[in-house]
């Protein structure tokens, strides 16, 4: 091997030394903190959101009635708005809330689940976007329609038709054109301000059969944004390696779907240094 070749992976080696001891340090101050996240969230993802939320020491607060709002929001340390089960009634508290969020100073994390499955989703994410989220995260297809303003012909659903490096570029023209930082899930997790873009490679295959694990790291991402607002790219970056760590902790000990999601609850809960400086996976893209 060349001095050259050894140079670049020791700076391989201190990258990735580095940023597991960053994941480590702010899951640390997620479980000292216990960051009050409140979710306006979709009925199928309220499960697993608080139990991913309080294994990780935060705490959750499925709060979206509009007249508890102006009193409850500004209380929180984050907000997380997932527009899952979208209705009339619920798009209220959530421009609401944003907007509280907003005046607050508050960290707040949109996830635009299906926004190409309707002109009224596409409108509402479009809408939420104007009220500067913190973070937004989705699938590639969301993130390529989100970007556009259009929606992806032939959408199934919360489905991704594409793979997350083919939203990259979307990805970072959004960031521009929002503020926010955006996130793209898949099997490598993209993350970009618009000009800088992390890759985050932990999880595995079945967690995607586990109906609201994206729901699920939204929220995590809004926990770890509560404790480093100043980093809200290294935050979320964090989020997302540990929770995919997670899934794959708990896939050693599961036999299909259901197992994994105990075991993956088990297994972000019982989380040390060791493993997370060892394991978390987390590169500079460029």
């Amino acid at each position: 091997m060349s001095d050259m070749a050894g140079g670049e992976e020791a700076a391989a080696d201190g990258s990735a030394t580095r940023w597991g001891r960053r994941a480590w340090e702010l899951l640390e101050r997620v479980r000292a903190r216990a960051p009050l996240v409140q979710c306006i969230t979709n009925f199928v993802s309220m499960d697993l959101m608080a139990n991913a939320l309080l294994a990780a020491g935060a705490s959750p607060a499925m709060v979206h009635s509009l007249r508890e709002i102006d009193d409850f929001t500004p209380r929180a340390d984050a907000l997380c708005v997932n527009i899952g089960t979208l209705s009339d009634g619920w798009l209220p508290s959530m421009r609401a809330a944003a907007a509280a969020a907003a005046r607050s100073s508050r960290p707040w994390i949109l996830d635009p689940v299906a926004v190409s499955a309707s002109e009224f989703r596409m409108e509402a994410c479009l809408g939420l976007v104007a009220l500067w989220p913190t973070v937004i995260r989705g699938n590639p297809s969301e993130i390529i329609a989100l970007s556009s303003a259009c929606r992806v012909r032939d959408s199934k659903g919360v489905d991704s038709f594409h793979e997350s490096s083919d939203a990259v570029e979307s990805a970072k023209s959004l960031a521009q054109s929002s503020g926010a930082i955006v996130a793209v899930s898949g099997a490598t997790d993209f993350i970009t301000d618009g000009q800088i873009v992390v890759a985050a490679q932990n999880g595995v295959a079945m967690m995607q059969k586990i109906t609201a694990t994206g729901c699920a790291v939204t929220a995590l991402i809004a926990a770890f944004v509560a404790v480093e607002s100043s980093n809200p790219l290294e935050a979320t970056s964090c989020a997302l390696s540990i929770f995919g760590l997670a899934g794959e902790l708990g896939m050693e000990m599961a036999n299909g779907p259901a197992s994994l999601r105990v075991h993956m609850i088990d297994s972000l809960h019982g989380l040390h240094e060791h493993t997370v400086a060892s394991r978390v996976k987390i590169s500079l893209v460029s």
